[in-house]
C-alpha cells in the first residue's frame, strides 16, 4: 500500500488514522478476544458520517480487505483484519432519548450501557444482552437477546431506523417508510450490508426489576433443570430467567465456602409488580440454594453485574445453537460436560427467546429463530493464554455432544470465524436466499465479508 495515499486519506479524516509503527498503534489494534492477534495496515477512528464514507471509499478503491468495529465485544476477531483497513466506529458515540415519543438514537460505536445509562433516567430501556460492555452495533445486527426479550422481543424488534454508509459509499437511511428492504436485512442480517453509523430504537419501561442469582450446587442441578424446562412454558412475559452451568469464581463477593464449586445458576430478571412474590414461588419449588441474591434491583446494575467478571483480553472461544427442547437425554449430556468444566469463567448458558420473540413471524426480519425456546451458549474462557487450549476444546467437545439435540443453526454473536456457509444457511433458514438477494443489491463484490458472511446471490 502506497504510504502517500494513506497520506493523503489521513490528511482529509477528522479521526485519527493510525498505521502500524506508529504510537498508540498496539493499543489501537487490540481485540476484546486475546485468543486472536490480528495486525491491521490502517485503522481509521471515525467521528462522523463523513469520516465512514471516506473510509468505505478508501478501502474499496485500494481494494483492501475491510474490517468494522463498533463497540469491539465481538468474540471471532471480525473487528480487526491483517493488512487490511480497519473502520473503527468506538470514538463514534452520543446517545439522545426521545421521552415523549419513547425512542433513542444511539451512534454506533456506543455500548449497550450507554444507552442503559441514558434510557434510566425515564425509567426505559431497550431490550439488549446482559453485559453492558457489549457493542450497541454488532449485538443489534444480529438480533439482540437479553433480559427483556421475553417481554419486549428482540433489540431488532425495536429497532425502527437506522443510517448506513453503503459499500458505493451512498448513505442512506433505512426505516420502516424508506428502503424497508434494508432495514428487514439489519435486523438481524449482520455487517453485511453496510456500515450503520446510528439506531434508532422504541424503547420499553424498565427501571428497577426483581433480580439477581440464585446458586445451587451441580448436583442438584438435574432437579434445576427439570423444573425449569416446565417454568419456561408456563411463565410470564415479565418473568425471565437464564440458565448456567458453571463455577462459583474464587473471590469476593462469593463467599469463600463455595469458591470454585462446580454450580447451577439461575439468574432471574423479573419486570413486573408481582416479581418478589413470584420468585417466592420460584424458591418454594427448588432445593436449597448455596446463594440466594435475588432482590429488588436497577437494571442499569443487572446489566453490569458480569463485567468486572469479564474484562478485555481474556482467552475466549465459544460456541451456540438454538434449543427447541431440553429432554431428560439432553440434561445428562450437559452434566456431563458441566463436571469438567475446565475455568471458573467457563460456562453454558441459556438464555430464553420465547414470549414476545415468538409473537413476530420469521418473515418478519432477517432473524428466523422464532420457534426456538433458548438461544445456547458455551463458552471457554481463560486469562491464562497456556489455558487456551485445553478451554477451547471443552468447548468444542461440549458443542458436539449437544448438537444433536438442538437445531441447525446458532445466533450468529455466539459463533466463531470456522463456522462454515452451511452453518450460515441453516441459522438464517427461509430467509437466506432473500438476504443473499439483498446482499446482491446492496454489496455486489462483497466488500463486507469480514463477519458471518452471506455471500451474493448468483
Amino acid at each position: 500500500m502506497d504510504a502517500e495515499a494513506i497520506g493523503i486519506f489521513a490528511a482529509n479524516h477528522r479521526g485519527p488514522v493510525i498505521r502500524a509503527g506508529d504510537a498508540g498503534y498496539e493499543e489501537a489494534r487490540q481485540l476484546y478476544n486475546g485468543m486472536i492477534d490480528k495486525r491491521p495496515l490502517v485503522i481509521a477512528q471515525c467521528v462522523d458520517v463523513a469520516d465512514v464514507i471516506a473510509a468505505v471509499n478508501f478501502g474499496r478503491d485500494n481494494r483492501l480487505p475491510l474490517a468494522i468495529r463498533g463497540g469491539g465485544h465481538n468474540g471471532p476477531g471480525f473487528a480487526s483484519v491483517d493488512d487490511g483497513l480497519v473502520i473503527d466506529m468506538s470514538l463514534f458515540r452520543g446517545v439522545r432519548v426521545d421521552p415523549a415519543n419513547k425512542t433513542v438514537r444511539v451512534a454506533a460505536g456506543c455500548t449497550t450501557g450507554d444507552v442503559d445509562h441514558a434510557t434510566h433516567a425515564f425509567g426505559q430501556a431497550v431490550p439488549f444482552g446482559i453485559i453492558s460492555t457489549t457493542g450497541v452495533a454488532g449485538l443489534t445486527l444480529s438480533g439482540g437477546h437479553g433480559y427483556l426479550s421475553r417481554q419486549y422481543g428482540l433489540a431488532v424488534d425495536s429497532l425502527i431506523e437506522a443510517d448506513v454508509v453503503l459499500a458505493d459509499g451512498r448513505f442512506v437511511t433505512a426505516s420502516e417508510t424508506a428502503n424497508q428492504d434494508l432495514l428487514w436485512a439489519l435486523r438481524g442480517g449482520g455487517g453485511n450490508f453496510g456500515v450503520v453509523t446510528s439506531f434508532l430504537f422504541r424503547t420499553h419501561p424498565a427501571k428497577t426489576l426483581y433480580a439477581g442469582p440464585i446458586i445451587f450446587d451441580l448436583s442438584d442441578a438435574p432437579t434445576v433443570m427439570r423444573w425449569y424446562r416446565e417454568f419456561q412454558a408456563n411463565s410470564a412475559d415479565d418473568f425471565y430467567v437464564w440458565l448456567g452451568l458453571q463455577t462459583v469464581p474464587p473471590g469476593a463477593p462469593f463467599p469463600e465456602e463455595h469458591w470454585n464449586k462446580k454450580m447451577c445458576v439461575l439468574l432471574v430478571a423479573h419486570n413486573g409488580a408481582s416479581g418478589e412474590a413470584d420468585v417466592n414461588k420460584l424458591r418454594a419449588s427448588l432445593p436449597k440454594p448455596l446463594i440466594d441474591w435475588c432482590g429488588p434491583m436497577p437494571y442499569t446494575a443487572l446489566q453490569a453485574m458480569f463485567d468486572a467478571l469479564y474484562p478485555k483480553g481474556l482467552q475466549w472461544y465459544w460456541k451456540g445453537d438454538f434449543v427447541r427442547d431440553l429432554s431428560d437425554d439432553a440434561i445428562t449430556e450437559h452434566l456431563k460436560h458441566a463436571a469438567k468444566v475446565p475455568t471458573p469463567l467457563s460456562a453454558m448458558h441459556l438464555y430464553p427467546i420465547d414470549g414476545a420473540v415468538h409473537r413476530k413471524r420469521p418473515a418478519d426480519a432477517a432473524w428466523n429463530a422464532r420457534d426456538a425456546t433458548w438461544s445456547m451458549v458455551i463458552v471457554g474462557v481463560t486469562g491464562d493464554p497456556s489455558e487456551a487450549a485445553a478451554t477451547r476444546q471443552w468447548a468444542r467437545d461440549y458443542w458436539t455432544g449437544m448438537h444433536p439435540f438442538d437445531l441447525k443453526g446458532a445466533y450468529p454473536n455466539f459463533m466463531m470465524a470456522d463456522e462454515g456457509s452451511e452453518r450460515i444457511a441453516a441459522t438464517y433458514g427461509d430467509n437466506y436466499q432473500r438476504l443473499a438477494q439483498l446482499k446482491r443489491k446492496f454489496d455486489p463484490d462483497n466488500l463486507f465479508r469480514l463477519n458471518q458472511n452471506i455471500e451474493p446471490a448468483q
